[in-house]
């Protein structure tokens, strides 16, 4: 029945956004031709680029959660996170090819992680999780 998880990311400047997605985490691409400016260069800022992004999972967080006195509380949301067996060498690895760490790492509990920026949105958190995982089983 489903087939692929397909992640959506908005961005005020798209060709920043995939050029970071291409370059820095070097996620492997394909070209949609369809969505693209026409004669568009699949490697210029002209290509609409749909990146894999390899095994994934999905966990249902609660929007109220009760924790040693107090409630936390968290609006309906959506969020994508981005795991790694090994936090340290990759948090290395992305300020080698030009990718600017903005906090951490930081130990949550279930895992330690990183907050990366991406030119034209929001950052986004890469961690090593200590939970279990879907995405092996």
């Amino acid at each position: 029945m489903i087939t692929a998880v397909h992640t959506l990311i908005y961005s005020d400047d798209p060709a920043a956004t995939r050029a970071f997605f291409r370059d820095v985490l070097e996620l492997p691409w394909v070209s949609d031709a369809g969505s693209s400016d026409e004669g568009a260069d699949p490697t210029t800022e002209q290509s609409w680029l749909i990146f894999r992004t390899g095994p994934s999972e999905l966990g249902v967080h609660p929007t109220d959660t009760p924790t040693t006195g107090d409630r936390v509380r968290a609006p309906r949301h959506h969020q994508m996170s981005l795991m790694v067996d090994d936090i340290e060498a990759t948090a290395a690895t992305l300020r080698e090819r030009g990718g600017v760490i903005e906090s951490g790492p930081q130990d949550f509990g279930w895992g330690v992680g990183v907050e990366v920026a991406v030119p034209g949105t929001d950052s986004i958190l890469i961690y090593q999780p200590r939970h279990a995982t879907a995405y092996r089983a």
